[in-house]
């Protein structure tokens, strides 16, 4: 089967799960921001950014290894499933010692309960078999759309439902963890083998030892993603940071998930070719037009329909992010561009080429988000972010044109 075809069939099945589970985020989305307040979203967005910030600090890029490992992966698994565990209980500890310098931190006492609760989440993703891998490694697309899409209905159906019933902010996380021990039990239902709590430390040191590079990356890309949240629920409060995260959420969402689909598909299929440098490139190009294609028309949309927007999605309350939606939709459409494209640096084992770009992303973040803050509020940070991820947008394409051309 060619690369074309394998693509098509990826995207297909692919953009058929984004298009499910968007379409039911937008529906959650809609209920959920006419019910709860930008102060409580905050207070949400502060307990998911110390889960994803403890989950990337414990990366072990056991995932990315197995994708990219040529030879049966089975031997794998029993080890991979031990480490998973154990990084969970980490995970778990992390964020229960963490949650009161978290709170005071940020200055807001709804966040300790609910980084309590949702410290559960990873404690349980532990035991999720690593055989779900193989659905992306061996192109099972079809599988992988009942997988996932069943997994966000679970989650988006519990979470309306507990949000309209209690119109609290815990019924997000809860929402979570139902879908999460969801998962776990599909896991060991629709995929072989299924892992036997062993471990072999010698498969253990190959894995980690080739991993080293995608956890400093992703420590770096959190902090390049996530950096203006931080400044902005440290520096303007929970109230401004729920603002900005609805903002962000509802533009970056439809422009990111057309490079992810893609990134996701197109990233086995160029380990496959990437002994081949021409057809690589070749391959490149076409998908990057394609991503361009999409995703130029939806920022654009954004850019200059922003007020319409938010009033017809999310109601009244949420007006005051309409100058941060103006600048998110540029930056998601250059966001769009930069990951998609760090997905062949992965595919020819440049792990630290991936992991320079996100700290020059970082870099152009730091030196910008304070002071943007501080002078234009939530509007500041999307125009920090949107530095930051320009700066990376010569780098990426001055090392694709040293690895392709």
């Amino acid at each position: 089967m060619g690369y074309q075809k394998e693509a098509l069939k990826g995207v297909t099945f692919i953009g058929l799960i984004r298009v499910v589970t968007r379409l039911l985020s937008l529906i959650k989305t809609i209920i959920i921001a006419r019910i709860l307040s930008p102060y409580q979203f905050g207070a949400f967005g502060i307990a998911t950014l110390v889960l994803v910030f403890a989950e990337i600090l414990t990366e072990t890029g056991v995932n990315t290894f197995l994708i990219q490992e040529k030879e049966e992966i089975n031997e794998y698994i029993d080890t991979s499933w031990f480490v998973s565990i154990v990084r969970g209980f980490i995970i778990f500890l992390i964020i229960v010692f963490s949650s009161g310098l978290v709170s005071m931190f940020f200055k807001n006492s709804d966040a300790g309960s609910l980084l309590v609760l949702i410290s559960f989440v990873p404690l349980m993703r532990g035991f999720i078999n690593p055989s779900i891998i193989k659905f992306q490694k061996e192109l099972m697309f079809r599988k992988e759309f009942f997988y996932r899409t069943s997994l966000f209905l679970t989650e988006t159906v519990f979470s309306i439902g507990l949000v309209v019933i209690t119109k609290k902010t815990e019924s997000l996380i809860w929402g979570m963890l139902i879908s999460t021990a969801f998962e776990v039990f599909a896991s060991f239902v629709v995929i072989n083998p299924k892992p036997k709590f062993n471990f072999n430390l010698n498969l253990f040191k190959r894995v980690i030892g080739y991993g080293k590079w995608i956890t400093a990356s992703t420590i770096f890309n959190y902090f390049y993603q996530h950096g203006d949240d931080i400044a902005v629920g440290r520096l303007l409060g929970g109230a401004s940071l729920g603002l900005y995260d609805m903002a962000y959420r509802i533009s970056l969402v439809p422009l990111t998930d057309v490079a992810d689909v893609i990134s996701k598909v197109t990233f086995p299929v160029y380990i496959k070719i990437s002994g081949d440098r021409e057809r690589l490139k070749k391959a490149f190009l076409k998908t990057l037009g394609m991503v361009t294609l999409f995703t130029f028309p939806v920022g654009l949309m954004f850019f200059l329909f922003p007020e319409q927007i938010i009033s017809l999605f999310l109601g009244n309350k949420w007006l005051l992010a309409i100058p941060a939606l103006k600048v998110l939709g540029i930056f998601g459409f250059v966001r769009a561009i930069s990951s998609f494209s760090q997905s062949v640096f992965l595919s020819l084992g440049k792990q630290n080429i991936f992991t320079l770009i996100s700290l020059v992303g970082l870099f152009g973040l730091l030196i910008t988000i304070v002071p943007f803050s501080l002078s234009w509020g939530i509007t500041g940070a999307a125009l920090s972010a949107l530095l930051g991820t320009s700066l990376t947008i010569p780098v990426i394409f001055y090392f694709l044109y040293r690895f392709l051309w």
